[in-house]
């Protein structure tokens, strides 16, 4: 598209990497944030002297960093009948997220060089927001020969993971943090012990045992995350633990940090919204991996994203086809989706709780997970790279996913009564998703 300018006006801007929250004034010029400036100080005689081609009045809305989620399944390449690289970016931008990390957990999976390049054009091609591929630890996601790291980092994986199945093997993932260090690139590891969440679906407990459905025990992810803190502490790598759920893995996280080992976590809308008694009615859309646990864990959690032990908050956004959701709960597929609805339901637990201010909401999905995948976003100050997310935080609606711009379906918020609609999302200083007209490039809308 082509370079132009654009002035947001009159907006609440937080940044939580200034510590800044007023309302200002945010002139962007040639992709790049150029100036903020006070709302009150500009008159048409005070008036940016470059040409403005665009303008927003953010009045009344949030203008803050572009949200990141690090934590995404795009589906693409294998199953693209569940998502592509492209509905993923576009259901990404209508959810207010500028930049996205993509899970290496595709057919083939992303653990070369070619892949990793792959993922990048299909990006570049749609064109709505920054995707950043992770790539896998091991050899097709299997747990035994060590990825192409080298390679990989080369052609710009961000970071190392072969979500959907723990590397069980501790001197394979010792090696694997071993050369993670060397590029200066962090592993995020999917925290379960397969043999002893073997044939599980959902938390082991009184309520699985009355569904009579075979239980995941809170064992399972603290069993592993425990192992690798031990492994991280060593060596002295970045480790970053994905979509924590136990009241055990916060409390590990917690120790682990106090030691001084570089070990960061994040946490799910789902896990601090839901517990294992949704599942009453075996609805499939409350079944994922790590399960809903109980009231503890989830108040476990919470408390963890306030006083800073989990860093970031994700969605774990994962496609499935209705077909496949339709299968009984034990045989359906784990996951759900939820960049379109993030934003609200964090705001829900934390913001209208007043748990977390807005900065404190913004910096967990935006700055820190900036931080821990060394991206350089996250920030509003001037020269940085233009994305911005707009927001009406007094906007209520109704969650309704036949309006999805993602290829499935499958949330259980469907239905729900949220407040805090995304009006803009602005990427490299172009609004690539706008509530009133919709996404800008229709090539990520169109069919496979």
């Amino acid at each position: 598209m082509p370079v132009h300018n654009l002035l947001i006006r009159n907006g609440r801007v937080i940044d939580p990497s200034q510590e800044m929250d007023q309302t200002a004034d945010v002139m962007i010029i040639a992709g790049k944030i150029s100036s903020i400036t006070p709302a009150v100080a500009n008159s048409p005689k005070t008036k940016p002297k470059a040409s403005v081609h665009e303008e927003i009045d953010a009045t009344g809305k949030i203008v803050c960093p572009g949200l990141i989620d690090m934590h995404v399944h795009l589906r693409e390449p294998g199953n693209e009948d569940e998502e592509t690289i492209a509905s993923g970016s576009a259901a990404a931008v209508a959810g207010g997220f500028t930049s996205i990390a993509c899970m290496p957990n595709t057919q083939p999976a992303i653990d070369n060089e070619a892949v990793v390049e792959f993922v990048m054009r299909q990006a570049a091609r749609c064109g709505l927001c920054n995707v950043f591929p992770v790539g896998a630890i091991t050899k097709g996601r299997l747990g035994k020969e060590l990825a192409e790291i080298g390679h990989m980092v080369r052609a710009g994986a961000v970071a190392f993971s072969d979500d959907g199945c723990g590397v069980a093997n501790p001197n394979t993932m010792l090696r694997a943090m071993q050369y993670a260090k060397m590029f200066n690139r962090p592993l995020i590891q999917h925290c379960e012990d397969a043999d002893l969440a073997s044939g599980g679906c959902m938390n082991a407990g009184l309520t699985a045992t009355r569904l009579g459905l075979p239980g995941i025990p809170a064992l399972a992810e603290e069993v592993m995350l425990q192992r690798d803190i031990l492994l991280a502490e060593s060596v002295g790598a970045a480790y970053h633990a994905a979509h924590i759920s136990t009241a055990g893995a916060v409390q590990m996280i917690r120790d682990a940090k106090k030691r001084g080992v570089r070990v960061t976590a994040e946490v799910c809308p789902h896990h601090v919204l839901l517990t294992e008694e949704a599942i009453g009615d075996y609805d499939t859309n409350y079944k994922m991996n790590p399960p809903l646990r109980t009231k503890r864990d989830v108040e476990a959690c919470i408390e963890g994203v306030v006083d800073g032990t989990i860093d970031c908050l994700v969605t774990d956004h994962a496609p499935h086809g209705a077909d496949e959701k339709a299968f009984d709960f034990q045989n359906a597929p784990f996951g759900i989706i939820g960049l379109e609805t993030a934003l609200p339901l964090l705001i829900k637990v934390f913001v209208e709780s007043k748990l977390l201010d807005w900065a404190g909401l913004v910096e967990r999905m935006s700055l820190a997970p900036a931080r821990v995948l060394g991206l350089r976003k996250g920030t509003l100050k001037p020269g940085s790279d233009a994305d911005l997310t707009i927001f009406n935080p007094a906007e209520e609606w109704v969650i309704d996913p036949t309006l999805f711009m993602s290829r499935s379906r499958n949330t259980p918020f469907g239905g729900w009564s949220v407040r805090g609609r995304v009006m803009q999302t602005v990427v490299g200083g172009q609004v690539m998703f706008d509530h009133a007209t919709g996404i800008r490039n229709v090539v990520a809308l169109a069919p496979v």
